[in-house]
């Protein structure tokens, strides 16, 4: 099971980060400001990242379940 989550959610950070990227990219600036959602989903992005761990950390645990 905890490979399952880790795969998830190395999965799903990635996703929710590129996601936000492109929508800032294609909002400009204006996508950066209170008046839109797009700034607020990209913090909340940045801050689940860290505290459930990035992609990069749950890559590395599941090498390590995996024995690599």
């Amino acid at each position: 099971a905890a490979l399952a989550v880790s795969v998830a959610k190395a999965k799903a950070g990635r996703v929710a980060e590129l996601a936000v990227q492109e929508a800032v990219q294609m909002h400009g600036g204006v996508g950066m400001t209170d008046e839109f959602d797009v700034g607020l989903f990209m913090k909340r992005v940045r801050v689940l990242n860290e505290l459930l761990g990035d992609a990069g950390f749950h890559q590395e645990k599941m090498a390590r379940s995996q024995g690599f």
